[in-house]
């Protein structure tokens, strides 16, 4: 594993906060793309993109200080500003309200732009996760014999911390989880399901469909990934057998299959958004030549 790729002086860059910074990159040059084909101003994208790095990290942070109350109590300043401790869902929860409530001020449906935005935003997690690879941080799953099992005893979170003390820990002697023991690379399999599923939520957004649809789609498809990720993860269980995350998951996958259901039986009809002058591209005005009499 590789925490840290490269260090100038008192500057370090961090394979996690490296990919994080690809990822946003990559979604917010999509979503451009995809603002253009649909005729509004790809500036928009910029303006979505940072509320989503602000937002996102804000409530991925945050989520994770809720989960983890011990971590901050001990060090509450030292959780606050430190690179890992940072939760997927409440960063995506965080950012989908700030986009709302800002698009809401712009008069512009939310559920126009969550169509355009989510191939990008799948294909942006996954990128993500390969960050979570390379820093080894504890999102890696249980051990395995499978001949891709992954050594991340060189990561920022030891496998012998991590399994301290769960019954994975109890199968070994003294109850410890050697550090090089071949684990699960689950951010890989997330890597490799989200940059699928993104393609396929592109191939979708070409079709005409009420806005609202495809971001049901994308609601359930993340919601099943990550139900499923989880099984071969160590987390604690919350309720019903289920982790947080799973629990969160269950949400996206009801949440998702009920609009699902709403925009393909109930009101499949529903008028398509045009996009007001106020968003669309302005045209650059073109200068005639003055011809000259002879």
């Amino acid at each position: 594993m590789y925490p840290e790729i490269l260090t100038i002086g008192p500057f370090t860059v961090h394979s996690y906060g490296l990919m994080l910074g690809i990822s946003f990159i990559v979604a917010s040059w999509m979503l451009s793309k995809e603002f253009e084909r649909r005729g509004v101003d790809s500036n928009l994208a910029t303006e979505i993109t940072l509320l989503a790095i602000i937002f996102g990290v804000l409530g991925s942070k945050l989520f994770h200080l809720f989960a983890n109350p011990a971590e901050f109590r001990s060090d509450p300043v030292g959780a606050l500003f430190s690179p890992g401790g940072l939760t997927f869902h409440g960063g995506l929860l965080l950012a989908m309200l700030a986009i709302y409530i800002r698009m809401r001020m712009k008069k512009i449906p939310f559920l126009f732009v969550a169509d355009s935005v989510v191939p990008a935003l799948a294909l942006a997690y996954g990128i993500g996760r390969i960050g979570c690879h390379l820093a080894g941080d504890g999102d890696y799953g249980l051990p395995t014999d499978l001949p891709w099992g992954t050594n991340y005893e060189n990561g920022i979170v030891k496998p012998s911390m991590m399994f301290l003390g769960s019954k994975v820990a109890s199968a070994y002697p003294g109850g410890l989880v050697p550090d090089n023991t071949p684990l699960h690379p689950t951010p890989i399999y997330e890597f490799i399901a989200m940059s699928i599923f993104a393609f396929v939520l592109y191939k979708l957004q070409r079709k005409d469909w009420p806005i609202g649809k495809l971001f049901s789609i994308y609601l359930m498809g993340a919601g099943i990934e990550r139900l499923l990720i989880e099984i071969i993860r160590l987390n604690p269980v919350v309720f019903l057998g289920l982790s947080e995350a799973q629990i969160v998951a269950v949400g996206l996958i009801i949440a998702g299959s009920f609009g699902l259901y709403y925009y393909t039986y109930q009101n499949p009809n529903k008028p398509r958004f045009v996009p007001p002058d106020s968003i669309k591209p302005k045209k650059e005005e073109k200068s005639t030549p003055h011809k000259t009499k002879k």
